[in-house]
């Protein structure tokens, strides 16, 4: 089941939804249980210390996984976003180095990279945004490259520029590439299992408690459901690094388009 249209939502919503989904499931278990729990306890209050042992030993591992998790979703975020950054970095600098080459090549060459750009941001991000990994832009670096090889160098300052420029562009090809792996990057369905049937058991096991006051189990339950709510969303908010309103951008890129593509007027 496609689950990726929640990621269409805005991201306030999409919060909402997460920690309603959680509250209503920790407060349908606590009114489901709540009789037979006490026929469990027979006494009022006599397992509520085992049981207050046995949660606090499941919320410890489960809070250990879930912050390791959250910590390695917003790591990958973060990664997506170097390698952004990277590839507006090398496009960038090989732009300026192609000044130092004469005329008409340096035309063509910039007018080539000027092309990849709006590519990739104009077509080649709307699809990295639905989990697709596109190739529209290859072509115009093919055409760079072809163009590039068809200069030949003739002064020893031509030569070096020629290296640096070529070094520069196999860093692009490289950041581009690495961008595009990383678009399918998303937690393992396996993992996925673990945070949400960790999160039930943890609600679970709050159920079992057996208060004179029902008012405050139920104000109980409803903070801890939502605050593993919270944390889930969190964590599938920064899964999918370019999809969702809080996505990785390609504002490094229309960055360098702006202020070094973009002829003065």
């Amino acid at each position: 089941m496609n689950i990726y249209w929640v990621y269409d939502l805005p991201i306030w919503l999409f919060g909402v939804l997460t920690v309603t989904v959680f509250v209503a499931i920790g407060l349908a278990g606590l009114y489901l249980t709540r009789d037979w729990v006490r026929d469990l306890h027979r006494i009022d209050h006599s397992h509520n210390d085992i049981i207050g042992f046995y949660l606090a030993g499941v919320t410890v591992l489960y809070g250990i996984t879930l912050g390791l998790v959250a910590v390695g979703a917003w790591t990958t975020y973060s990664e997506v976003e170097g390698k952004v950054e990277h590839e507006a970095t090398a496009l960038g600098a090989l732009y300026r180095d192609i000044n130092a080459y004469p005329e008409p090549t340096r035309t063509i060459l910039q007018q080539d990279l000027r092309n990849y750009t709006r590519q990739v941001i104009d077509a080649g991000w709307p699809m990295q945004r639905r989990g697709i990994i596109p190739n529209n832009a290859s072509g115009t670096l093919n055409d760079f490259q072809g163009h590039f090889m068809s200069y030949e160098p003739v002064t020893e300052r031509q030569k070096i520029v020629a290296q640096e420029i070529y070094r520069t562009f196999n860093d692009l090809a490289e950041s581009r590439r690495a961008r595009l792996d990383s678009i399918t990057a998303e937690m393992p369905g396996p993992l996925w299992i673990l945070v949400i049937v960790g999160a039930l058991v943890c609600i679970a096991v709050t159920w079992f408690f057996h208060t004179r006051s029902f008012g405050i189990h139920f104000w109980m339950t409803i903070q801890f459901s939502a605050l593993l709510g919270l944390m889930i969303y969190l964590i599938a908010v920064l899964d999918n690094p370019y999809r969702g309103k809080l996505s990785v951008t390609p504002e490094p890129l229309e960055r360098v388009y702006e202020q070094l593509m973009t002829p003065a007027r």
